[in-house]
């Protein structure tokens, strides 16, 4: 294949699917990593009816899963040689939820899916991103980190297993600890030709028909928050500038809006010894990072 190939989870639906469709109109192979092949295949048939021409991949993956991801690596690695683009767009961000959930391997699901799982994906197809002439990394956090300035990771209990339950406090979490992977894999590739690059997601309108268990009230406030979001696909553009453009290759541990411009991510997210901690932290989930932390 002639291609650049790019991957992206959560590809569904939402920005990831915007993306998908924008990055692949700029001639790259997208493979739409997806955990439900059914929502998969739907997303995938809508995009080629209006598009027929782009080059799409639907293949399934659980990011919550450190199995299902190997398996997906696995795969990758047997069709495909190298790797231009890997975007970490799929997260667990459901409101309603209350209770702490566990996933099949017996971890916090929101731990696993939004940190655990883009680190270990990563790190299994380093070697073919290494094989790119310009491999780029991008990893999703939130502009809404802003709200939590004294949010530090949980070193100690980053699960909630033996403290009160926040899916806002967990999710943010997440996030946190994934601009902190970012800077430290920026710092670890940065004489290679991958870069590492994190995008900071601005309030985005969400499909409330995706969302049929919301009470009245929190359907208002989407509503209302609606009002002054932009659409999935304005955001998308972020993803597709990061992902192809030239003007974006030479970037590396950067942090960058909506609107392309460079933030900060904060002091706590840029200290060495804090960094070093969450990734000693991420090490003992994950093997393949043991040797190196």
């Amino acid at each position: 294949m002639n291609r650049k190939i790019c991957i992206i989870t959560g590809a569904n639906s939402g920005i990831g699917q915007q993306a998908a469709i924008q990055i692949a109109e700029q001639g790259f192979h997208v493979i739409m990593a997806c955990r439900s092949r059914d929502r998969g295949q739907t997303a995938l048939d809508e995009i080629l009816k209006t598009n027929p021409a782009l080059s799409l991949e639907l293949r399934t993956v659980d990011m919550g899963l450190q199995s299902s991801i190997r398996a997906f690596a696995e795969d990758f690695k047997r069709d495909y040689v190298s790797l231009d683009v890997l975007i970490h767009n799929a997260a667990i961000f459901n409101i309603t939820q209350k209770e702490r959930e566990l996933t099949a391997e017996g971890v916090e699901s929101i731990w696993a899916a939004n940190h655990l799982g883009p680190v270990l994906m990563t790190e299994l197809l380093l070697e073919n991103l290494l094989k790119s002439k310009n491999g780029r990394v991008l990893t999703v956090s939130s502009r809404g980190l802003q709200a939590k300035p004294f949010l530090k990771v949980d070193l100690n209990d980053p699960e909630f297993s033996s403290r009160k339950f926040s899916i806002v406090n967990a999710y943010y979490q997440s996030k946190l600890a994934q601009v902190m992977y970012s800077w430290w894999m920026a710092d670890r590739l940065k004489d290679t030709r991958v870069t590492v690059n994190s995008i900071r997601v601005t309030a985005v309108k969400v499909d409330i028909s995706r969302h049929p268990e919301l009470s009245p009230f929190m359907k208002w406030v989407y509503m209302q928050k609606a009002k002054k979001s932009i659409t999935p696909k304005q955001m998308a553009r972020t993803y597709t500038h990061l992902a192809v453009s030239d003007q974006a290759a030479d970037s590396n541990g950067s942090y960058f809006d909506e609107n392309n411009k460079k933030v900060d991510s904060g002091k706590y997210s840029h200290d060495k010894e804090n960094i070093r901690a969450v990734m000693k932290l991420t090490a003992a989930y994950i093997d393949e990072l043991k040797r190196i932390v």
